[in-house]
This record gives C-alpha cells, sequence and structure tokens, in this order.
C-alpha cells in the first residue's frame, strides 16, 4: 500500500489526518509516515543538463574538459558544501587506487536544491566567462522565478 497526498491546502491537510487515522497499527509490521519536500521532476531534472553542457564546452577546468556529468558531480558537492560548510566531502580510495570522491544524486533532490544547483551553475559559468545558450538562459530563468515565487510564499 501506498498512498501520497500533495499538501497544497487546509482540505488536503484534513484528508490527510483522516486517512492515518484510519490506518491499522500493528507492531510488527509497523507503516512508515513521511512528510518530505516535493522531490524534483523529470523536467526539472533536464532543465539543468543544457547549462552543464555549456560548462564542458566552454570551460577548461585544471587543464582538463569535462563532461556534463563531471560538473554535475563538481557543482553537486559544491552545493551540498555551502548548504553544509561543516560536513566534510565523503570520499574514498579507488578500487584501482586514486581516490573516488562522491557527489550527489539529484533523482531524490527536492526542487529548492535543483534551483540552488542551477543557480551554482550559473554563477560559477559567470566566474569563468561562459556564454550561456539561449536554451541554457531559458532554464535559468525558470530557477529564477521558481526562487522568487516561494521567498514570497515564504513570508
Amino acid at each position: 500500500m501506498k498512498q501520497q497526498f500533495c499538501l497544497i491546502n487546509d482540505n488536503v491537510k484534513r484528508n490527510v489526518v483522516n486517512f492515518i487515522q484510519s490506518l491499522p497499527v500493528d507492531h510488527r509490521s509497523p507503516l512508515i509516515i513521511e512528510a518530505r519536500e516535493e522531490s524534483r521532476t523529470d523536467k526539472q531534472n533536464r532543465l539543468m543538463w543544457p547549462l552543464l553542457k555549456d560548462l564542458g564546452d566552454q570551460v577548461v577546468w585544471h587543464g582538463e574538459k569535462l563532461e556534463p556529468a563531471e560538473w554535475k558531480d563538481l557543482i553537486t558537492v559544491l552545493v551540498s558544501q555551502m548548504q553544509n560548510p561543516e560536513r566534510e566531502q565523503k570520499s574514498a580510495p579507488g578500487i584501482n587506487g586514486g581516490r573516488v570522491y562522491f557527489g550527489v544524486r539529484t533523482s531524490q533532490s527536492s526542487k529548492r536544491y535543483m534551483v540552488e544547483v542551477i543557480e551554482a551553475i550559473y554563477w560559477f559559468g559567470n566566474e569563468h566567462n561562459v556564454k550561456f545558450s539561449e536554451k541554457s538562459s531559458s532554464r535559468i530563468a525558470w530557477a529564477q522565478e521558481w526562487r522568487a515565487s516561494h521567498a514570497q510564499s515564504a513570508r
């Protein structure tokens, strides 16, 4: 059994409470109830790839051109470090030597996190004189609009 509610108004909130009250209680097989911010959609995931491609096409990082997926690892680590500066970046020795650093999987990320990723790509690109494509510019505009609309609703 799986039930999801998108908490957008008081009526939905009442439905959630009624649903929870109707659930059976079983100490041998307890149910898990989770409340979390809505995770990003496939559409939102697609928003970041043109930006990452622009970085890959235009930025040489420590003498190397990186692929969009490699830029994603660098940027998501940056965002995670900005969110929690005290937390050390997780890494492990590579199986064949070297060191492996772990980025963040964005598949379970919140919309807010994805906005921060897109804004970090934009900031980094501007710092490195990236000329963002028209496709990328629309993604940046989406992130800025999303942040502005959610900043107003948080007040």
